[in-house]
């Protein structure tokens, strides 16, 4: 079923090419809205700054989205799945530590961008308005606010009916695109002239701020990483097609607001209505349609960001960088989920950035830094999986090495907008990985002290334990979450719930294991019977993108046990086992809580500090596994990671009276 759906992705189809297109290109597909207007600035209109910009945005879109994600990056799938954390599971397998420092980064930096694109595409859409005669001038704050405040409302009840209209949106949108583009360099075909990568290089090397530049110029790929996290919904082949049309599209409008601004060459922007190239080069008629056009596009293009960060959050969830929260599926779409903390953490973020910025102009600066640290991390995982691919590495390393070149360039031009609202998506990429940094570290130092023992050693006591009459039965069925990964063995505070804490009399003593795979939709399972009928042990392998109801699946494992006759689930009790009436079923949780008798380097103890206090916020074990409430037990035990120093106590009685 699973290749059925790869097949499918992969077959291209008119249907598949305008679902791409209302789901992959929404980021990119914005950017003509501001990425001009910016590299124009407030100063006078250049020739210079106009046909070096637009040699550099045409370059930037053929050498960095083009051939960097379109052609190189989407081969980089994970059984038809994108995404900087898809491309991490995809490298990790080298064992090569130090590859989770640049997952991270990466990861954080995407989930920066997206609280930044959406304020910037709603607001320049609606900033269109001062174009107009008789709403120039409105406040647009509060409109932005508003559609803001609606898109993330409806993210509870899922995107399905909205759904379908993001594509034609989109057609709608890139159509629009070309013709505008189209009517101006009509006027102006020598525009083209600006192909010639000598006017980048002129940019560069002659105008005193042309490097600068480039922070703008970045603008127009910043949508290329999204566009990989989107993969798995429509397929690399998809992709690829539609990109022809969607590139043609943007460059066309780029080209036209180029021709444009050459005509007004030496006027401010700012004395035009909106402030816009991309505005101005609308006929008077058409403003209010191209207004609510480009602001629908907006709304796909912020859209997409918004899924695309509950799915980020959820591979992070899965790979153990992110504490877990309440995940809820909405529709039945595949890969649609919605995370409600998530949701209004977005929200909070949006309204902070329209209500501090207020202008999509100061959201220009601080855009793109984020996002360019992505990409950089995305080069040196991708380097790492072409050359796992047996790729030749010298080219490897060359093509890499050029595109981190690039990058830093970019990193470097962007770097100037720090002080000007860059450090804001920094700071909040900072505070994401500081997060994930803290999370995975801290389960490490967990991991690092749990005791296993081997369960051959514990069966006899086991089974006698389950034949005792004189202790009264804890439960007919009797499950107990394990991390082991070794099948013969179990935690020793497992062992010690059933044989000591309390003696847990039970007819058949489950254990179940999952193990997050590599592959995102992976649903598998093996029963291992370590004493028919008396103990057995389930291994779940579940993809990352897999949400863990593991009272569903443990369920299902047993319909299917009983099914084939390897298990008799019927009750034991003699008058309901007369009657064929089914066993209870309880699941135990062993829940670590931080000891004081601890000693550990001030490093680990502020690590696991974090982590215990980041848990208060996170869902319990039992909800995380997606466990029935009603049939759960939460047994506390204390994590001793590092046990004190034996105790220099003397006994010091009195001396005995002799009699």
């Amino acid at each position: 079923m699973q290749n059925g759906h790869h097949n499918q992705l992969n077959r291209v189809s008119a249907a598949g090419l305008l679902v791409t297109l209302g789901i992959i290109f929404g980021d990119i597909g914005t950017s003509p809205l501001y990425v001009l207007k910016a590299i124009v600035g407030k100063e006078p209109i250049n020739s210079l700054v106009v046909l070096g910009g637009l040699s550099c945005i045409f370059w930037t879109l053929t050498l960095q989205t083009t051939l960097k994600y379109v052609i190189l990056t989407l081969k980089a799938d994970n059984k038809g799945e994108g995404g900087i954390f898809a491309l991490y599971t995809l490298v990790r397998k080298t064992k090569v530590k130090w590859l989770i420092v640049p997952a991270i980064i990466g990861g954080s930096a995407l989930l920066a961008d997206g609280i930044i694109t959406p304020p910037i595409s709603v607001a320049s859409a609606i900033e269109g308005l001062r174009a107009t005669d008789y709403f120039s001038n409105v406040p647009t704050v509060p409109i932005v606010i508003l559609i803001l405040t609606l898109l993330f409302v409806i993210q509870q009840f899922g995107t399905k009916l909205v759904g379908n209209f993001f594509g034609p949106v989109m057609l709608v949108w890139f159509s629009m695109l070309t013709v505008l583009g189209v009517s101006q360099i009509m006027d102006l075909p020598s525009v083209f002239k600006a192909i010639n990568p000598y006017y980048a290089v002129a940019l560069l090397s002659e105008h005193k701020e042309g490097f600068l530049v480039l922070g703008a110029v970045f603008l127009c790929t910043t949508g290329a990483e999204a566009l990989y996290s989107d993969l798995g919904h429509c397929g690399k082949k998809n992709v690829r097609v539609s990109w022809m049309f969607v590139k043609a599209a943007l460059l066309i409008n780029y080209f036209g607001q180029g021709a444009w601004l050459l005509q007004h060459e030496g006027a401010l922007l700012a004395n035009f209505k909106g402030g816009n190239p991309f505005y101005s080069i609308m006929p008077e008629w058409f403003l209010y349609i191209g207004i609510g056009i480009a602001t629908a596009a907006a709304i796909v293009a912020s859209q997409a960001l918004i899924s695309g960060s509950f799915s980020i959050i959820n591979e992070a969830m899965r790979l153990n960088f992110w504490p877990k929260f309440r995940i809820k599926y909405p529709t039945e779409l595949k890969g649609q989920l919605y995370i409600p903390s998530v949701n209004w953490l977005l929200w909070i973020g949006c309204l902070g950035i329209v209500i501090g910025l207020r202008e999509s102009s100061n959201m220009e600066h601080a855009y793109g830094l984020a996002i360019v640290l992505c990409m950089i991390m995305t080069t040196i995982l991708l380097t790492y999986y072409l050359v796992l691919k047996r790729y030749n590495s010298l080219l490897v390393v060359g093509i890499m090495l050029m595109y981190l070149f690039i990058e830093i360039c970019f990193l470097a031009a962007n770097l100037s907008k720090f002080s000007q609202g860059g450090y804001i998506t920094i700071l909040i990429a900072g505070a994401l990985c500081f997060v994930m940094t803290a999370w995975y570290f801290a389960r490490k130092i967990r991991n690092r002290y749990v005791e296993f023992v081997k369960l051959d050693d514990y069966i006899g006591q086991l089974v006698d334990l389950s034949k005792d009459l004189s202790i009264p039965k804890y439960a007919t069925h009797l499950v107990y979450l394990t991390s082991a990964d070794k099948t013969d063995e179990i935690e020793a505070k497992v062992i010690y719930s059933i044989l000591q804490k309390q003696p847990k009399r039970a007819d058949i003593y489950w254990f179940v294991h999952v193990d997050v795979m590599d592959e995102p939709y992976r649903m598998e399972y093996k029963v291992t019977e370590m004493v028919h009928s008396d103990v057995v042990r389930v291994d779940f392998k579940l993809g990352f993108r897999v949400a863990p109801k593991i009272n569903l699946m443990f369920r299902k494992v047993v319909q299917d046990m009983v099914r084939n006759h390897e298990v008799d689930i019927t009750s034991r009790y003699e008058s309901l086992n007369k009657n064929n009436v089914i066993g209870d079923f309880k699941f135990v949780v062993i829940e670590k809580y931080y000891s004081i008798e601890n000693e550990l380097p001030f490093y680990e103890k502020i690590v696991l500090d974090i982590y215990f206090f980041l848990k208060h916020f996170s869902l319990s074990e039992e909800k995380a596994f997606g466990l029935d409430t009603s049939s759960v037990v939460i047994e506390k035990f204390p994590l001793i990671v590092a046990p004190a120093k034996e105790l220099n106590l003397k006994r010091v009685d009195p001396p005995k009276q002799e009699v």
